[in-house]
């Protein structure tokens, strides 16, 4: 499985984080760690499954996944690619006015943010094709059209700041004291734009710099403390629920995305 990286546009730099291209030439199993990103995927050829206890349930040829808090499990059959759109935080009401809390563990077909007509001239694109790099600019192309009239929720872009800056180290009861607004619209709000709550986000996050600063640190101990998790029993079982793994295991195999 081959995995190409391309940064948006200037124009699409404040709602993308980035797109992937993911080739598999053999069939494959991978397995995707929570992430920030809610993510468009538009299917180029061959199939993608998700896990469902012993079964493999084909996922929609173009899809849209919302965020979640435990790990997937995906089959990619011989001669796939997916491009994948991954947005920023909140990116998604720059294309659609569904709630982000109402896509939190699903993957739903994208004709329940755009037109399926024109999903299908977009798809026939993508197949003629012949390379990656015009692959990604016919799908920013289809994104620019899609653009609506939107207003970042500046309370809300503030709050996601504060929770990196603290690499999600954070009570959201105190960050709520820094804001003009009192818990539970607070909590409200955050879902419905960011697609999980402040905490979860926040654990999200956590975990996320946690993997990422491991290799770096002399044991795994230090890393867990450093993350704010003092009892290494609550650290596992978060540890588990967030990879499929325990930390000894997961950091052997060293293959995540």
């Amino acid at each position: 499985m081959d995995i190409h990286r391309f940064p948006p546009s200037v124009i699409l730099k404040p709602y993308i984080r980035e797109y992937l291209i993911i080739e598999a030439d053999e069939a494959t199993k991978t397995t995707t760690i929570p992430d920030t990103s809610i993510v468009l995927s538009f299917r180029i050829g061959g199939g993608v499954f998700k896990a469902n206890g012993t079964e493999k349930c084909p996922l929609p040829f173009n899809a849209v996944a919302g965020l979640r808090n435990s790990v997937r499990e995906f089959y990619y059959s011989q001669q796939t690619i997916n491009l994948l759109v991954l947005l920023n935080e909140g990116g998604i009401k720059a294309f659609s006015k569904m709630p982000a809390h109402e896509l939190f563990c699903e993957s739903i077909s994208t004709e329940h943010l755009f037109p399926l007509t024109e999903l299908n001239i977009l798809s026939e694109q993508l197949a003629e094709a012949g390379h990656n790099k015009t692959r990604v600019q016919l799908v920013e192309a289809f994104l620019v059209k899609k653009l609506i009239n939107h207003k970042p929720d500046m309370l809300i872009q503030s709050a996601v700041s504060a929770i990196k800056q603290q690499n999600g180290v954070i009570i959201v009861r105190d960050l709520v004291k820094s804001l003009p607004v009192s818990l539970d619209p607070f909590e409200k709000r955050f879902r419905a734009v960011i697609g999980i709550t402040p905490k979860r986000y926040a654990g999200i996050v956590r975990l996320r710099n946690l993997i990422s600063k491991y290799p770096t640190h002399h044991s795994l101990t230090e890393t867990s403390l450093e993350a704010g998790y003092f009892d290494q029993a609550h650290f596992i079982k978060d540890f588990r629920l967030f990879t499929g793994q325990s930390p000894k295991d997961f950091f052997q195999l060293q293959r995540y995305w």
